[in-house]
C-alpha cells in the first residue's frame, strides 16, 4: 500500500507546484523540444537530409518521445514505431524485432545493426549488448526498416542509429531521480562542462528492480564519459568511453497452464532438468567500449568520418542447462568519404567507405551445480572477422528528383577451436556475398509531399551465437539468408505543418530464413528454414490540433501508428512436415499504438498510451498462439524552467492500467510449449528531473 501512498503525496506535490509557478516572477516558458512535426534532418544512408526527403522507412525517435513514459528504458518508446517491437523477457532481457527479426532471437538483438555515436554497437559476432545502454545514454534514434546492407553491412532486419548527446550543447549538471513498483529504483547523474570548442559530459547511472516475476531480479551501473573537441573549424574529434556492469536473473518460460496458473512464477523443475531458481540462472555481464571518430572537413565538398573502437565483453549465465562463461574483446572501426558537387541545376552527392571489425572470443561451457560452475563440458577459442566496402551515389534532379544507388560487398569468417578435446577440433566457415545493390526513387511534388520506391537486396550470415548456441553443438552447417526487398512510400506535412502522415507499404522475399528452436532443457539452436514472404503497410501519424504560446493549453499532439504485417513460409519442411503457407511465428498480423499529449502553459503536462497487438502464432505450425491484449498507460507531471538556468520535472506514471496478463518475450518454437514470459501488472513509477545550467 506504501507505494499508492507515495503516488498520493507525489500528485499533491505537482498540484502544489502548479500554483506556486503562477508567483514566481522569474519563470520562463516551458522548453518546447519536442519536433515531431518539423523537418528533423536524419543521417540514415549518409543522406542526411530531412525526414520528407530521405527514400527509405526510417523513423525519427526524439528526447520527446523518450520521456513520454515512465524513463526506466527506450523499450515503450520503440514500440511506437510502426513495424518495431521491443520485448523484454525480463527486467535487463531485451530483444528488438525489426519487420520479424525476432524469428532468430531468442535474447538480444541479432540481425539488426547498432550503431551509438557512429561507431559500431553490434559486435564482430553479430550480438548487439543493447541492454548495456541506459536510458539516459539515448538522446535519438533513427530505425531504418528492412535490408540496409547497401551501407550497414550484413542484416536483413534493418540498422538502429542511436545519439546520446543532444544538437544543442549546454553546460551544467543535471540529477534524475525515479522509484515505482517491484522495487525499482534508478539514479542517474551527469555533468557537462567546457566551452565550445572542447565539451565533456559525464554521467553514472544506477538501476535496480526486485522484478516482477519470481528469480527476475535486476541491477545495472552504466557510467559513461563523452568529450567533443572542435580542434579547428574544418576538424571535429568525438572520444567515447563506456563501462556497464549488469545482473539479471532470468526466470524461464512457462507452459500455457502454468502461466494462467501463476504467471509470477519463475520456470519449475521438469525431468531431470532443474528449475530457474535451483539453477540460479541469471546472467553477469560486464561490458567495457572505448572510441573515438573524427569528421574532417578536407574541402567545401570533400569530407570524412572515421570512428575505431575497442571493446570487451565479459559474460557469465548460469542456466538450467549448463553454466557458460564467456570472453569476448573485438575491435573495429568505419570510415566514410562523402563528395559534394553541383552540376547545372542538380546536385551530386557521392559517399564512398569501409568497415571492419575483429573478435577474438573464448567461450567455455561447465555443469551448472545450483549456480555455480563444476565440471567442463567444452573449451572454445572463436576468431570472427568481418568486413565490407560501400558506395552510394545521390542525384538530386530538377523538378524534385532524387535518385540513389547503393551497394556493397560483405565477407565474414569465423574459425572455431574447441581445444576441450584431444586433438582440438578446428571448423571454419566464410560467408561472401555478391554486391548486395539498393536503388531507390524519390520525387518531391511540394516542399510538403514526398513519394518514394526502392529496391534493395540484403544478406545476413548467421552470428556466432546461432553457430554456437547455448547446445554448445557447433552448427557451420547454417547458411546465411539473403533475400530482395521492394518497398513503396509517402510522406507529407499538411495543414500547415499540423498534420504529419508517413505510410510505406513493402514486400520482403528472403531465402534461407534462419529460424530459433528450443530443447526440452530450454537451449536455443538454429536451422535455416527455407524460403519466406513477408509483406506489409507501416503507418505513422502525428496531429498537433494546438499549438498557442499564449493560451492555458499551449500544445496538444495525437499520434498513432498501425502495422499490417503478413508473413509467412513461402517454402518451408521439416522432415515429412509441410509447412508452406505458415504463418511466421512471433509477428502479430496487426499492431496499433497510439497517444494524447498536452502540455499547458503553467508547465502541468499529461501523455495518455495506448497499445494492442493482434494474437501472435508462438510455433512453425501455428498450433498455439499467444492471445490478443490491449495496455494503457499514462504519465502527469510539472515541467517548467525558472530563471533560465533551473530545470525542474516532477511526473508519476501508471502503466498496464488495465492490469492485464500478457507475455511480452515469448519464447518462439519452445519444446513442451514453455513460450510465455509474462509481463508486469498494472505498476507505478514516480520521479524528479532536476538540472542547472551554468
Amino acid at each position: 500500500m506504501h507505494i499508492f501512498h507515495s503516488m498520493k503525496r507525489l500528485f499533491l506535490i505537482l498540484f502544489l507546484c502548479s500554483f506556486l509557478n503562477q508567483a514566481i516572477s522569474q519563470s520562463t516558458e516551458p522548453e518546447d523540444s519536442s519536433q515531431v512535426l518539423e523537418a528533423v534532418v536524419v543521417r540514415g544512408y549518409e543522406q542526411n537530409r530531412k525526414l520528407l526527403e530521405i527514400s527509405a522507412p526510417v523513423s525519427y525517435i526524439n528526447k520527446t518521445s523518450l520521456e513520454r513514459f515512465n524513463n526506466t528504458g527506450i523499450l515503450p518508446a520503440m514500440n511506437t514505431t510502426a513495424g518495431v517491437r521491443m520485448e523484454e523477457r525480463s527486467p535487463g532481457s531485451y530483444r528488438l524485432n525489426i519487420r520479424g527479426s525476432s524469428l532468430r532471437s531468442p535474447f538480444g538483438v541479432r540481425n539488426v545493426k547498432v550503431y551509438w555515436n557512429n561507431i559500431p554497437f553490434t559486435d564482430a559476432g553479430g550480438n548487439t549488448y543493447l541492454n548495456q545502454l541506459s536510458f539516459y545514454n539515448v538522446n535519438s534514434v533513427e530505425v531504418i526498416k528492412g535490408p540496409a546492407s547497401s551501407l550497414y553491412g550484413a542484416g536483413t532486419g534493418g540498422a538502429v542509429l542511436i545519439k546520446s548527446l543532444p544538437t544543442v550543447w549546454k553546460p551544467g549538471v543535471s540529477v534524475n531521480y525515479l522509484t515505482g513498483s517491484f522495487g525499482h529504483q534508478m539514479i542517474n547523474s551527469s555533468l557537462q562542462f567546457g566551452n565550445d570548442n572542447f565539451q565533456h559530459n559525464i554521467s553514472y547511472t544506477h538501476q535496480k528492480s526486485d522484478g516482477y516475476r519470481e528469480q527476475s531480479e535486476m541491477k545495472r551501473d552504466v557510467f559513461t564519459y563523452e568529450a567533443k573537441i572542435n580542434a579547428t573549424e574544418k576538424d571535429q574529434i568525438n572520444v567515447f568511453f563506456l563501462y556497464g556492469d549488469l545482473y539479471y536473473q532470468t526466470p524461464g518460460g512457462l507452459t500455457k497452464a502454468q502461466f494462467d496458473a501463476n504467471p509470477k512464477a519463475a520456470r519449475p523443475a521438469a525431468g531431470i532438468f532443474p528449475g530457474a531458481v535451483q539453477a540460479k540462472a541469471a546472467i553477469y555481464q560486464k561490458t567495457f567500449l572505448a572510441g573515438f571518430s573524427n569528421h574532417y572537413q578536407l574541402s567545401t565538398k570533400f569530407a570524412n568520418t572515421t570512428s575505431v573502437y575497442g571493446a570487451f565483453s565479459e559474460i557469465e549465465n548460469p542456466a538450467i542447462r549448463n553454466f557458460e562463461k564467456r570472453n569476448e574483446p573485438h575491435t573495429g572501426g568505419r570510415t566514410v568519404f562523402s563528395y559534394q558537387q553541383d552540376i547545372n541545376e542538380s546536385k551530386l552527392n557521392i559517399v564512398l567507405g569501409g568497415e571492419i571489425q575483429k573478435g577474438f572470443s573464448n567461450i567455455k561451457v561447465y555443469r551448472n551445480n545450483q549456480g555455480k560452475s563444476d565440471s567442463l563440458q567444452t573449451d572454445d577459442e572463436v576468431d570472427n572477422l568481418q568486413y565490407f566496402v560501400f558506395a552510394q551515389a545521390e542525384l538530386e534532379l530538377k523538378g524534385g528528383w532524387i535518385i540513389t544507388g547503393g551497394a556493397s560487398l560483405n565477407k565474414s569468417t569465423i574459425e572455431f577451436s574447441r581445444v576441450s578435446t584431444v586433438p582440438p577440433l578446428l571448423q571454419e566457415k566464410t560467408y561472401s556475398n555478391e554486391i548486395a545493390p539498393r536503388i531507390s526513387l524519390l520525387k518531391k511534388f511540394s516542399d510538403d509531399l514526398a513519394v518514394y520506391t526502392s529496391v534493395s537486396k540484403g544478406f545476413s550470415p548467421p552470428t556466432l551465437a546461432e553457430l554456437l548456441p547455448s547446445t554448445s553443438i557447433i552448427n557451420t552447417s547454417l547458411e546465411a539468408e539473403d533475400g530482395t526487398n521492394y518497398e513503396l512510400g509517402v510522406r507529407g506535412s499538411f495543414l500547415q505543418d499540423r498534420l504529419f502522415v508517413d505510410v510505406n507499404a513493402f514486400l520482403f522475399q528472403l531465402k534461407n530464413t534462419i529460424a530459433q528452436r528450443r530443447d526440452a532443457s530450454g537451449a536455443d539452436y538454429f536451422e535455416n528454414a527455407g524460403s519466406t514472404r513477408q509483406k506489409g503497410v507501416e503507418t505513422n501519424v502525428v496531429w498537433q490540433p494546438v499549438k498557442l504560446s499564449n493560451s492555458a493549453i499551449t500544445d496538444i499532439r495525437i499520434f498513432i501508428s498501425h502495422t499490417w504485417h503478413h508473413f509467412i513460409y513461402e517454402d518451408y519442411k521439416q522432415v515429412n512436415t509441410d509447412l508452406s503457407g505458415k504463418e511466421l511465428p512471433s509477428v502479430a498480423p496487426h499492431v496499433v499504438a497510439s497517444g494524447l499529449d498536452i502540455t499547458s502553459k503553467i508547465g502541468v503536462y499529461t501523455n495518455i498510451n495506448y497499445y494492442y497487438s493482434d494474437p501472435i502464432p508462438l510455433n512453425d505450425a501455428n498450433t498455439d498462439f499467444a492471445t490478443s491484449f490491449h495496455l494503457l498507460g499514462a504519465r502527469l507531471g510539472f515541467r517548467k524552467t525558472f530563471a533560465k538556468a533551473f530545470r525542474i520535472d516532477i511526473f508519476g506514471s501508471v502503466d498496464n492500467i488495465f492490469n492485464t496478463t500478457y507475455s511480452l518475450g515469448n519464447d518462439i518454437n519452445a519444446a513442451a510449449g514453455r513460450y510465455y514470459n509474462a509481463a508486469p501488472g498494472i505498476n507505478y513509477t514516480g520521479g524528479v528531473n532536476v538540472r542547472y545550467s551554468f
